[in-house]
């Protein structure tokens, strides 16, 4: 056994195997020209040497050992003929060592490539994960590659973004053996009439390692800036989404290897935008790619994009996780709302339609206890004060803020409350505002003189005829045409000059309606004046104003 096994070989310095120095020099030129070196330098019968980078480990020289110990027979597969083909290539194993060596038979295997089924050119393809760069030196990953775009083109509606080349050295082919077709890079792929949103081949090709799925956009010419493809842009989305899922059960690969494609897939979005993508699907894209690693160019792009549709967005959307402390991407809502704010052409709609979503989205966030104040007011303050027609529900996130915060200073709830708009605050808020013991007693004291010109207001309005409210009422129940200014007058669609016979009956009766729920009104406006004398005078009776803010010698104001 001894004479048998006369050599060591170590392989990655992960495993050493016994072989006979005869039968494996008989079929590898290198392995025959290394021991001689090793034999002359030593000069010790039993010696050993070290292989290092050896294609496919210890698992590729086993099969190798095999190989030479069964007289240069072993049975070829789609799943060992890459590690075979690698290894015979990096051994020397020719026909100048043996007749019909190692080398030549995996030729022979690979020749049918084109005949073989989908799944098996995939297997075969992934089988050179371990030692892609083997494989992609040799070409063995531009055959494989150029098979799997022979199939999909074949069974497929983009067969006209793919052609086979000529061996035209002046044709603009890749190393694959394909070009890309003139329509293809000229013509944004959302342009086309048959790009589906996903097509059949998605799901197999996206158990391919990133590498190779990088060298298959490539051999498109439709990598990074080059991506003018809908249909590839939709599979990289799917690709990521796919590894990403993977990413959460096994951490095999980093993030850093999938950048390149998610750059190209970002590229492909943006190209095509809004014409293609919603503002949810564009989220959806977001929540894809931020966990690759993007670089900050396509990123702002992104990002761009999507707060130029910002109005169109929904709570779900916004709620975006955070990468950092807080369970929301504050940091990226505020980027988005300054993009919408700063966005040519957004109408007053649009603008008001945002700011409710904004709200709710505060609503929503408040009760994170690692969100700071300052996060807070980024949010509501990025919107013009034009974009809220009411600030009841910024008012609304602010309690829940304060109810999740307790222990919030004098000075910081002040501060929190620099994002209302006290005369935009609705009655009933108002009056929450002021009962609030949350809310400080400086605030309270501004929303009520806000709320009083309002107050103020009305009464003026409702009053200005001498007469009763009551009497108002049988004033325009008899269509009364005095021009006095201390009267109200009605304008209908017959001029204020026109006598009663022009009002039609539907229009008294209107008026009628009208007339008894401005009394309504009153009578509500009234009550709330009561309220807030009393509210105030509680508050002078418990020096609350004196203890909390400066008066500055000036009397307390008079609400009603």
């Amino acid at each position: 056994m001894s004479n048998f096994c006369d050599f060591q070989i170590h392989i990655n310095g992960l495993q050493t195997f016994f072989v006979n120095e005869e039968i494996l020099s008989t079929y590898s030129g290198r392995l025959k020209k290394i021991i001689k070196q090793e034999r002359r330098r030593a000069q010790i019968k039993y010696s050993g040497i070290e292989i290092h980078d050896f294609p496919g480990g210890p698992d590729g020289f086993e099969l190798i050992s095999r190989f030479c110990y069964s007289n240069g027979r072993i049975t070829i597969t789609v799943s060992n003929v890459s590690l075979l083909h690698c290894c015979a290539v990096f051994l020397g194993m020719t026909e100048k060592v043996s007749t019909n060596n190692l080398l030549k038979q995996t030729e022979t295997f690979l020749e049918g490539l084109f005949d073989w089924l989908w799944k098996e050119i995939l297997v075969c393809l992934k089988s050179c994960e371990s030692f892609l760069n083997y494989a992609d030196s040799s070409g063995l990953v531009d055959k494989l590659l150029c098979a799997v775009l022979a199939k999909i083109t074949h069974n497929s509606d983009i067969g006209n973004l793919i052609a086979t080349s000529s061996s035209s050295s002046s044709s603009p082919e890749t190393t694959s053996g394909f070009r890309v077709s003139s329509s293809f890079k000229n013509t944004p792929e959302s342009l086309k009439p048959n790009s589906s949103s996903r097509a059949w081949w998605f799901d197999d090709v996206s158990i391919l390692p990133p590498k190779i799925i990088e060298k298959l956009i490539q051999s498109l010419g439709a990598y990074g800036s080059e991506n003018n493809s809908l249909i590839l842009t939709r599979f990289l989305l799917h690709y990521l989404k796919v590894s990403a899922q993977r990413k959460k059960s096994k951490t095999s690969r980093t993030s850093s290897e999938f950048g390149g494609l998610a750059d190209t897939a970002i590229h492909g979005v943006i190209l095509v935008g809004k014409k293609v993508f919603s503002c949810r699907a564009l989220f959806w894209v977001l929540r894809i790619v931020s966990g690759f690693g993007i670089s900050k160019e396509y990123r702002l792009g992104l990002e761009r994009l999507i707060g130029g549709m910002l109005d169109e967005a929904t709570l779900d959307d916004l709620l975006v996780s955070g990468h950092d402390r807080g369970v929301y991407d504050v940091n990226l809502v505020i980027r988005l709302i300054r993009v919408f704010a700063k966005s040519e052409g957004v109408s007053v709609q649009k603008l008001r339609k945002a700011g409710r979503l904004i709200d709710k989205y505060l609503g929503e966030i408040s009760p994170d206890q690692n969100l700071k104040i300052s996060k807070f007011l980024g949010v509501a303050e990025s919107l013009p004060d034009s974009a809220r027609d009411c600030f009841d529900g910024a008012y609304r996130a602010i309690d829940i803020y304060l109810e999740s915060h307790p222990t919030l200073s004098f000075e910081e709830r002040s501060r929190l409350c620099r994002c209302l708009n006290y005369e935009k605050l609705s009655l009933e808020a108002c009056k929450e505002l002021a009962k609030n013991p949350k809310i400080p007693p400086r605030v309270a004291i501004q929303a009520l003189i806000s709320q009083q010109s309002k107050v103020t207001a009305t009464e003026e309005f409702v009053h200005a005829s001498p007469c009763s409210t009551a009497s108002a009422s049988n004033h325009f129940n008899s269509h009364s045409h005095s021009s006095s200014h201390s009267q109200m007058v009605l304008y209908n669609n017959g001029g204020v000059g026109a006598d009663k016979d022009s009002f039609p009956e539907e229009s008294s009766l209107d008026t009628k309606l009208n007339l008894q729920r401005m009394q309504w009104r009153v009578v509500e406006l009234e009550k709330l004046c009561r309220e807030m004398k009393g509210q105030m005078s509680k508050m002078v009776k418990n020096n609350v104003l004196s203890s909390s803010t400066p008066t500055h010698g000036r009397a307390l104001p008079r609400l009603c």
